[in-house]
């Protein structure tokens, strides 16, 4: 299964539209979202996509985007969500304080670390432990990212929208 993600998308609605095209493009089947939509409308804009995301520090309109999840069939875990994929179990997680991030990257708990928040792109192994970051989807005047990760061969591709 091919997985799209995306974070910190601050209600750009464009470059939303553009991410989601291009995952179309890609044969995603599911998009994990690692927080800071902005507003349900980012969620609504994402509608025709299985979404799985968690809660970001500019997520204030929780109820709004609880619903907004469920127009759009998708699942919204909170701060932390757990997942299964080919591989093992995996985590997302805003990044907000990064000592939990940490935490959860060192806990060996988990085979994948989906984060969000510094608006960087990453793609690292710390020990057993893949951590990928997406980058922002917004793109704040600088360059706008969002990642294709491939479970069945581990490949994991950044975009520029």
């Amino acid at each position: 299964m091919k997985w799209g993600l995306i974070s910190d998308t601050h209600d750009h609605l464009v470059n939303i539209r553009k991410a989601m095209d291009l995952f179309a493009r890609q044969g995603i089947e599911r998009v994990l979202h690692m927080g800071d939509y902005g507003s349900p409308k980012s969620v609504l804009a994402m509608e025709g996509m299985t979404v799985w995301g968690v809660l970001g520090n500019n997520d204030g309109e929780i109820g709004g985007l609880n619903r907004a999840f469920a127009h759009i069939g998708g699942t919204l875990w909170g701060q932390v969500g757990e997942f299964a994929f080919l591989s093992g179990k995996g985590v997302a997680y805003h990044g907000t304080i990064p000592a939990v991030g940490n935490a959860l990257i060192a806990s060996g708990a988990y085979d994948l670390v989906v984060l969000g928040h510094t608006h960087t792109p990453r793609d690292e192994w710390l020990g057993q432990t893949r951590v990928l970051n997406p980058g922002t989807a917004h793109g704040f005047g600088r360059y706008a990212t969002v990642m294709v990760y491939d479970e069945c061969d581990g490949s994991a591709g950044l975009f520029h929208l």
